[in-house]
């Protein structure tokens, strides 16, 4: 039982390397030549697969763009779980998202922002894959927060409006540079500072 434990830990520690590896080899090869004209085989021979191994691991190559979207997801569960119930909730999102995003790869992210910013089809699926995991990651946080009188609409206004924050603040950072967690906290705080003092109602 032990032997096949340590077997699956092997098994998934190898995985996660291969998945990583491709991830950046593909991110690469999209930048410098462009998603459209990089092929599978070619991904494939740069990692020193076959072709049928790159498709246990992606059933297409618009999949790869996914590997961040996956990992931004576990580390923001992990990072929401561990803040006190105590704590203010958007100071919660917003410590959380910082920890978060602050361990990702700032440059594996640069490329993978330059690859989507330069491949407007590839937009879409992008989108569904933020909104189903990460903003669903927030919006679950939040009606766990607001326990049963809460509801998933409310719980989803507000994940949204977290999330188009942090993708100014990564569009500025991008623009900008600088530290991604000060900013993507700065973007934050914007909220914080709306929730407090409502802008007043335009005179009509």
């Amino acid at each position: 039982m032990v032997n096949e434990s340590i077997a699956a830990a092997l098994k998934e520690t190898r995985s996660a390397l291969m998945t990583a590896e491709l991830e950046d080899i593909a991110l690469r090869l999209f930048e410098q030549r462009g998603f459209d004209e990089v092929t599978v085989d070619e991904i494939a021979a740069a990692a020193g697969i076959s072709v049928r191994t790159f498709y246990r691991y992606f059933p297409s190559k618009e999949l790869l763009l996914q590997v961040d979207i996956d990992r931004r997801s576990v580390a923001l569960r992990e990072a929401l779980a561990a803040r006190r119930a105590s704590e203010p909730l958007l100071a919660s999102l917003r410590a959380a998202l910082t920890e978060a995003m602050g361990a990702e790869d700032p440059e594996l992210l640069r490329r993978w922002i330059a690859v989507i910013a330069n491949n407007p089809d590839l937009i879409r699926g992008v989108l569904g894959g933020i909104q189903m995991k990460i903003h669903g990651a927030l919006a679950e946080f939040v009606a766990s927060r607001a326990g049963p009188a809460g509801d998933s609409f409310t719980s989803a206004i507000l994940a949204g409006a977290v999330g188009g924050a942090v993708q100014a603040a990564l569009r500025q950072w991008v623009a900008s540079g600088g530290d991604l967690p000060a900013t993507i906290a700065q973007a934050l705080e914007v909220l914080e500072v709306l929730r407090d003092d409502p802008p007043a109602p335009a005179d009509h």
